[in-house]
C-alpha cells in the first residue's frame, strides 16, 4: 500500500482548482506537535495537585477508568476523523456527517477561547522571567516598593545554615539573635493569617495589581508588552504553517522535558523531598467514593488532552493518508500521562522541601494553577542556593510549555479557517495575513484581562469557556454521530483502510455505549453542582453568572442551528458523507451490532449530489 493510496478526491468538484494542502514532512512532526499541544501547564499545575487533594495514589483509579473509556477514545477518533477527511475542524465534520457540522463550529469558539485566555499565562511567565535575572530575586524580599507593611519573609535554613546556629548573631535584622528568633516562632505562627508571604505581595501588587473594587480599569503597560511580545513568538511558530511549525516543536516539545529532568534530580535530592512526595501518592482509600474525585479525573483527561477544540483533527488532518494514527496516539496517550506523573514528583519534592525549611504542613504550600506556578513555586526556588539559575530555569520551562500548546491552537484555527474559504485563503502570501489577523485581534481582545480587575475576567473564561459542561457535551455529541448516525463499522473500516489493519474492537463500543455514557453521567453530576467563583476575595455579582452563562451557550447554539442549517440544505442527505471519501468496502453495513445489521450500507454517494450539495455550502458559509 503506497503512502497516498485512498486519499480524498482533489481533482474534480467544488474542491478542484484549489492549491493542495501541505503535509508534514515526517511523522515526527506530527508527533511533536501533537505532543506539543496536549502536554502543557496543566500537567504541571494542575495534574499533581489533583493527585494530592483527591487522595494521592486512589486518584490514579478514576483517571485511568476516564482515560482508557473516555479520553483514548474520542483522541483517537478526532484524529483519525482528520486524517481520514485531511480537512480541518469544521469541514471535516461537514464532510463526514453535514448534520454535524456545527459540533465543528462549537470547538472552533472553544479554540477562540483558548486563544484569548491562554496566552495571558505566557505573559505572565515572560514577566516572572525577566525578572528572574535580577539578585536577589525581586519576589524573594519586603523592601520593594509593592510590599506592604504585613510582608513577612525570611531566610532559608537550608541556603544560609550559618544563620541558623543557636549562638548565631542577628542583630543586624531586629537586633536579637537566632535564639530570640526561635523562642518568638510560636508568635509569628499565631499572626501568620494576617502576614503576606514576599511572593504573595509580587503576585498580587506588582503583577496583578488589582483595583480595590475589581474593576477592569487601565492596563498594565509593562504586562501588555509582555502580551504582545508572546504573541510575536507565537506568529513567527507558524506564520507559514506546518512548514515553520514542523520545525520549531523540535525545540518547543523536547527542551522542556530537560528542564523537568533536571529540576526532578535537584527536587528529589533536596531535604524534605521525601515527605512531599509522600503527601503526593500516599493512598486515601476513603476518596475512591467520592464522585467529586471522578469528575477531577474526568475533567483533567479532557483538559489534558485537548479533546473537544477541534486542535488534534487539526493536525491530524496534514497526515498522509496511510500514516499509522492509531499506533502515534497510543504514544502520544502514554507520554501524556506519564508527564504528568512524572511532574507530580518534580513539583511536591520541592514543596515537601519548603515545608521541611520553613518548618510548616505541606497543606499550607500545596497549590494548583497560577497560585503553584506564580507563588508556591517561586517560593520554594528561592530558599534554594543559586535561586535565580533555578527561577530563569523553572520560568523558561513554563513559557516553553505553554508556548506550543498556545500555537498549536491558533495553528488550528487558521487551519479551520482556511478550509472554509480555501479559493480565497490558499493562495500565496493570504496564509500569513490570516495569522496576523487572529494573532492582532486576539491580543486587543486580551488586553482586558491583563487590566486592574483582569484576573476576574480570567478566571471566568478558564472556568467556563473551554468548561466541563461544554467538552462533556461536544464528546457525547462526537461519538454519537460518529457510532449510531455515520456507523462504527464503516468508521473501523475506515481507519483499517488508512493503517492497514483494524483497530482494538473495544474501541467500537467504547464509542457507541461506553464513552457517550460516562460523558453523560459526569455531565448530569457537573450540572447539579454549582460552584461560586471566588477571586481573593471578591465574588462577581450577576453580570458575572450572565457572562460564565454566555461562554458556555455560544459554543453549544451552533450544533442546533446546523442541524437546521442543514435541513434547510438538503433533509435527505443530512446525514450522508461528502463523495469524495474514500469508501474501502461501500456495499457493507455501517454498523451491527451482536451480528444483526443495525444500520444499512449507504452504497457509494451520488458524487454529483455530493458536489452539488459542498458547492452550496461553499458559496453560503457560515462561520463564526
Amino acid at each position: 500500500m503506497t503512502e497516498e493510496t485512498g486519499g480524498p478526491a482533489r481533482d474534480s468538484g467544488p474542491d478542484k482548482g484549489i492549491p493542495p494542502r501541505g503535509k508534514w514532512a515526517n511523522n515526527t512532526e506530527f508527533l511533536l506537535s501533537m505532543a506539543g499541544e496536549i502536554i502543557g501547564l496543566g500537567n504541571v499545575w494542575r495534574f499533581p495537585y489533583l493527585c494530592y487533594k483527591n487522595g494521592g495514589g486512589i486518584f490514579f483509579i478514576p483517571y485511568f477508568v476516564f482515560l482508557f473509556f473516555c479520553g483514548i477514545p474520542v483522541f483517537f477518533l478526532e484524529t483519525a476523523l482528520g486524517q481520514y477527511t485531511s480537512e480541518g475542524a469544521v469541514t471535516a465534520w461537514r464532510k463526514i456527517c453535514p448534520m454535524f457540522e456545527g459540533v465543528g463550529i462549537a470547538s472552533l469558539v472553544i479554540v477562540i477561547y483558548l486563544n484569548i485566555y491562554y496566552i495571558v499565562v505566557l505573559a505572565w511567565a515572560i514577566f516572572y522571567l525577566i525578572n528572574s535575572f535580577q539578585s536577589p530575586l525581586p519576589w524573594s524580599t519586603c523592601d520593594n516598593w509593592w510590599n506592604t507593611g504585613l510582608c513577612y519573609g525570611r531566610s532559608s535554613i537550608f541556603a544560609n545554615p550559618h544563620m541558623f546556629h543557636p549562638e548565631s548573631n542577628w542583630s543586624f535584622l531586629n537586633n536579637i539573635t537566632s535564639a530570640d528568633y526561635f523562642d518568638n516562632s510560636t508568635y509569628m505562627n499565631v499572626t501568620d493569617s494576617f502576614l503576606m508571604s514576599p511572593e504573595e505581595e509580587f503576585w498580587m501588587n506588582r503583577v496583578l495589581r488589582m483595583s480595590n473594587d475589581m474593576s477592569l480599569g487601565k492596563i498594565h503597560w509593562d504586562l501588555a508588552l509582555c502580551l504582545l511580545l508572546a504573541w510575536v513568538i507565537c506568529y513567527f511558530c507558524i506564520w507559514k504553517g506546518i512548514k515553520s511549525t514542523g520545525k520549531v516543536v523540535y525545540f518547543t516539545a523536547t527542551f522542556p522535558y530537560l528542564m523537568l529532568i533536571i529540576l526532578f534530580f535537584r527536587g528529589v535530592t533536596l531535604p524534605g523531598a521525601a515527605e512531599g512526595l509522600k503527601y503526593y501518592l500516599m493512598p486515601d482509600i476513603s476518596k475512591i467514593a467520592d464522585p467529586d474525585v471522578w469528575r477531577d479525573a474526568g475533567t483533567q483527561v479532557f483538559f489534558s488532552y485537548a479533546v473537544c477544540q477541534g486542535v488534534l483533527t487539526a493536525l491530524g488532518s496534514y497526515n498522509k493518508y496511510n500514516n499509522n494514527c492509531y499506533r502515534d496516539c497510543l504514544a502520544l496517550c502514554c507520554l501524556n500521562s506519564a508527564t504528568s506523573i512524572f511532574s507530580g514528583f518534580v513539583v511536591f519534592s520541592v514543596l515537601g522541601f519548603m515545608a521541611h525549611d520553613l518548618g510548616i504542613s505541606i497543606d499550607e504550600v500545596a497549590g494548583s494553577g497560577p497560585g503553584l506556578a506564580f507563588i508556591a513555586y517561586p517560593k520554594a526556588l528561592s530558599l534554594l542556593p543559586g535561586s535565580m539559575f533555578w527561577a530563569v530555569l523553572f520560568f523558561l520551562m513554563i513559557l516553553l510549555l505553554g508556548l506550543d500548546s498556545q500555537f498549536v491552537c491558533v495553528e488550528s484555527l487558521a487551519t479551520a479557517i482556511t478550509d472554509l474559504f480555501p479559493h480565497q485563503l490558499r493562495r500565496p502570501g493570504r496564509r500569513e495575513i490570516l495569522v496576523l489577523v487572529i494573532a492582532v485581534v486576539c491580543f486587543l481582545l486580551g488586553l482586558p484581562l491583563i487590566s486592574e480587575g483582569g484576573i476576574i475576567l480570567f478566571q471566568l473564561i478558564d472556568n467556563y469557556g473551554p468548561s466541563g459542561t461544554t467538552l462533556l457535551i461536544i464528546a457525547c455529541l462526537e461519538t454519537v454521530a460518529i457510532a449510531w448516525v455515520y456507523g462504527a463499522d464503516r468508521f473501523c473500516d475506515n481507519i483499517e483502510d488508512m493503517i492497514g489493519y483494524p483497530p482494538f474492537h473495544v474501541l467500537k463500543y467504547c464509542w457507541l455505549f461506553v464513552t457517550p455514557l460516562i460523558c453523560g453521567i459526569t455531565l448530569l453530576y457537573d450540572l447539579s453542582n454549582t460552584n461560586t467563583i471566588i477571586v481573593y476575595g471578591y465574588v462577581p455579582g450577576a453580570w458575572g453568572a450572565t457572562l460564565g452563562t454566555l461562554l458556555i451557550i455560544t459554543p453549544l447554539i451552533c450544533i442546533p442551528v446546523f442541524v437546521l442549517v442543514a435541513l434547510y440544505r438538503n433533509a435527505q442527505e443530512m446525514t450522508t458523507p461528502s463523495s469524495d471519501l474514500r469508501q474501502a468496502r461501500p456495499h457493507k453495513p455501517v454498523l451491527t451490532l451482536c451480528k444483526q445489521v443495525i444500520l444499512k450500507a449507504q452504497g457509494q454517494p451520488d458524487k454529483r449530489v455530493g458536489e452539488r450539495n459542498e458547492k452550496m455550502m461553499m458559496e453560503e458559509p457560515i462561520g463564526v
